[in-house]
This record gives C-alpha cells, structure tokens and sequence, in this order.
C-alpha cells in the first residue's frame, strides 16, 4: 500500500488488504453517524389565526430550528380568503420576524395553489453568537 507518493523514494507499507478495507468502512461508518440529517418540519395556519394560537405556533417552530431543523410555514385559504393573499404574506413576514433571532428565511412567502409557502433555515452557530454580542 502507497502511503505518500510524493516523497523521495515513496513510502509504501505491506498490510493486509482486507483488513484495510474493513477499517475504511468502519471510518466511513462513523463519519455518518455523527452527520446530522435535516429534516423539513411544516407548520400549518389560517390566515384569520387568533395571537395567541400564532405565538404557539411559534414556541413550536423555534423548537424546531433549536433541533436544527427547517421549519416550512404554510397558509391555508379557503373558500373567498383566497382573494386576500396580502393577509397571507403579512401573517407569513410577522412569523419570520418573531423567529428571527434564530432563523433566516430561505424560501421568501409565495403562493402555491391555494397555499402559501414560506421555508425557514436555522442560523449558523457563529451568526446566533454575534447577534447575542450586539444585544
């Protein structure tokens, strides 16, 4: 087995091929488990949501972003409310506003259907701590 090609003469070490092999894998397996898988979490509201149900709403999707996950906001019009898409958009900006200390808005709100979209990604580590600074 080659070790460094380019040194003067090339270091070369004699192992056994099998066993190399195995130990590769057993790196690579430990190099994915200590990856962490993002999940997109969604959260569902009206746009005739009461405060306090918004601010629930709210408290779970910092939990959410806390996990490192993505949080995707989603209005849901029924029936005339569609006509209003405006209340939709402004509902969708205030929830990203009160989680913004620890959430950027990835997807800016859009209409789907009869759906409004709006996808959150929690910060980096590095910008929650400047953030913390400047307070």
């Amino acid at each position: 087995m080659e070790i460094a090609p380019l040194a003067k003469p090339p270091v070369c070490r004699l192992m056994d091929y099998g066993k190399f092999k195995f130990e590769q894998s057993k790196r690579e397996k430990e190099a994915r488990k200590k990856q962490k898988i993002i999940e997109v979490k969604e959260i569902k509201m009206r746009p005739g949501i009461e405060e306090h149900d918004l601010l629930v709403k709210a408290k779970n999707a910092r939990r959410f972003l806390n996990s490192g996950d993505k949080v995707k906001v989603t209005i849901v019009f029924k029936g005339r409310q569609i006509t209003h898409p405006e209340l939709g958009e402004k509902l969708c900006l205030r929830f990203a506003e009160e989680l913004s200390d620890l959430s950027n808005v990835e997807k800016p709100p859009k209409m789907e259907g009869k759906n409004m979209v709006m996808v959150l990604a929690p910060k980096p580590e590095n910008e929650k701590k400047e953030e913390k600074n400047n307070a």
